[in-house]
């Protein structure tokens, strides 16, 4: 049986873009217009992703996933409120179990496909690259054929699915691709036609067409039917499969390609014809629609632990809210060591910009700043965040001053290097920037940190950016109507013992304290530890 129009080279055509009924066209799962390749593919690990955490939620995330290459789509977040409503409508879909496991099987296909072409790229021998190039030209057929269809009966809220659903429809009735999927159907039925026989004798094998020698093994076999006592031993065996030929079988598939010229003729002519077979827009997706289901199996992992996660409310309005949120890298560790994640609320209302977080040490403040900027930088990429509700502000940047080690290659002392950091981040800071401050100048005394941290914070108050701040200088917290005093706490029966939940009340003034006895060691533990130490020298001595 021949192929359809063999010898005339084929290109798999994209259809044409344009819906008919005028609808957008579908171009991309990740964005509702064009997609920005060059840019996601250029595109640097944001500095602030070690401050707030932000790395080891991706590796989480993208685990497993690494032929897909999707970090870099974590390294971009959306510029539009239009583009973060359409990724939010394509994960509430993608929550379905239908349409779940229907862009899983299609993936699940898709990389069959993939493996299928890079088992043939790496290959020797001619026909058996010909024949991986077929396989991977059916499993992507399959792929398509069966995706269209699911969609068709799945019930789709989304503008990207609904697109896509409405793309692969005009792809897969286009006359290309069903000239395609002919002549792989017609290529295949000729392949399976194929049967030959050998005859091995000593060192020497004879390769023939099957049926054109007598089949003694039938005649045997009537025979001594009737000489026949019940079942036979079986002495089949199992035959081990190598993907690469050796030689003698790379000789044998030749000669069964001099046999049957026309099959194997349609064989080199089908590759020639559909060497592109992959339609862009259909790989494009295959990619893309990853970064979705990296995210919902992430959160299932949490939310299986009875933590939640919720759509955020995006908006240009500085009036944020959030409840039960959590630092989603620090519960990823914790709920892996069976222990309990604690969770926190934050609001700002009217002129309010800045949270000014204090309290002991060790309780969670930290933690808090950065859920704060995960929160948000999450939310921008159009992904559910922790928590049961969030209204969060459209950020322009994201500048995080934390403290760094003192390197002696940078011939500068740590405050300096603080004071460098501090003023690029306000030279860049915009009135839509997000601050994270991590217990800045540290280092210097407390009369100086207190006069440094209020010049930075007013002059953050008059950009009216939003920020966080983590300080031991609780007079911050009352520095304007800007500012909010925000509280580690600990157990009312036990000060010693941290509750990790942080709440709006005025600073206590008691944590500056312990914090600079523990600096210099002079709490009742690094005391005793300094006179042990200092009895075992003179012991030595």
């Amino acid at each position: 049986m021949p192929l359809s129009q063999p010898a005339q080279p084929l290109e798999m055509s994209t259809p044409d873009p344009s819906p008919p009924d005028g609808s957008p066209p579908f171009v991309s799962i990740l964005f509702d217009g064009p997609s920005p390749d060059l840019e996601i593919e250029g595109c640097a690990v944001p500095e602030l992703f070690t401050d707030l955490n932000l790395d080891q939620i991706v590796d989480s995330a993208t685990v497993g996933r690494d032929q897909y290459a999707l970090k870099p789509f974590f390294y971009l977040p959306v510029e539009k409120l239009e583009t973060i409503q359409y990724r939010q409508e394509i994960l509430r879909d993608l929550e379905s179990p239908d349409l779940n496991a229907a862009v899983s099987g299609f993936s699940k296909r898709m990389q069959t496909m993939r493996e299928r072409l890079e088992q043939s790229a790496r290959l020797y021998y001619e026909f058996q690259k010909l024949f991986l190039f077929v396989d991977a030209a059916s499993a992507y057929c399959a792929a398509l054929t069966q995706l269209a269809g699911e969609l068709k009966v799945i019930r789709l809220s989304s503008r990207g699915f609904q697109s896509l659903r409405d793309y692969l429809n005009r792809l897969i009735s286009s006359d290309s691709f069903d000239r395609f999927v002919c002549d792989d159907r017609t290529l295949k039925d000729d392949i399976e036609s194929v049967r030959y026989s050998l005859l091995i004798n000593g060192n020497r094998i004879t390769v023939s067409r099957h049926g054109s020698e007598r089949d003694y093994c039938r005649e045997v076999l009537q025979t001594f039917e009737r000489f026949r006592q019940g079942a036979a031993r079986d002495y089949n065996f199992p035959v081990s499969f190598e993907l690469e030929m050796n030689h003698v079988e790379a000789a044998i598939l030749d000669r069964v390609a001099r046999l049957f010229p026309d099959v194997f003729n349609e064989l080199r002519a089908f590759v020639g014809s559909h060497a592109d077979f992959i339609d862009p827009t259909v790989a494009r997706f295959d990619r893309e629609v990853q970064f979705y289901l990296a995210w919902l199996d992430l959160v299932r992992r949490i939310k299986d632990s009875g933590l939640s996660f919720c759509y955020p409310t995006v908006s240009r309005s500085k009036e944020i809210a959030a409840r039960d949120v959590f630092d989603l890298s620090l519960a990823n560790r914790l709920l892996a060591e069976k222990r309990p994640v604690v969770t926190n609320d934050f609001y700002l209302t009217d002129t309010e910009r800045i949270f000014i977080v204090s309290g002991p040490n060790q309780g969670g403040k930290t933690t808090f700043a950065r859920t704060f900027g995960q929160l948000h930088y999450l939310a921008r990429l159009g992904l559910t965040v922790p928590g049961t509700d969030a209204s969060l502000f459209l950020f322009d940047r994201i500048f995080t001053h934390f403290e760094r080690e003192e390197r002696i290659e940078d011939l500068h002392s740590k405050l300096e290097d603080e004071l460098i950091r501090i003023r690029g981040i306000l030279d860049q800071a915009t009135t839509n920037s997000i601050l994270v401050m991590n217990e800045s100048f540290l280092s210097t005394t407390m009369r100086d940190a207190l006069f440094l941290g209020r010049q930075v914070l007013e002059r953050i108050a008059r950009q009216d950016a939003l920020c966080v701040s983590v300080t031991f200088l609780d007079e911050l917290a009352s520095l304007s109507d800007k500012t909010v005093s925000m509280v580690s706490t600990v157990d009312p029966h036990d000060p010693a013992v941290r509750t990790f939940k942080i709440v709006r009340k005025s600073a206590d003034g008691l944590a500056y304290a312990m914090a600079i006895a523990e600096k210099h060691r002079l709490t009742y533990k690094g005391v005793r530890a300094r006179l042990c130490a200092k009895a075992q020298e003179e012991v030595v001595q």
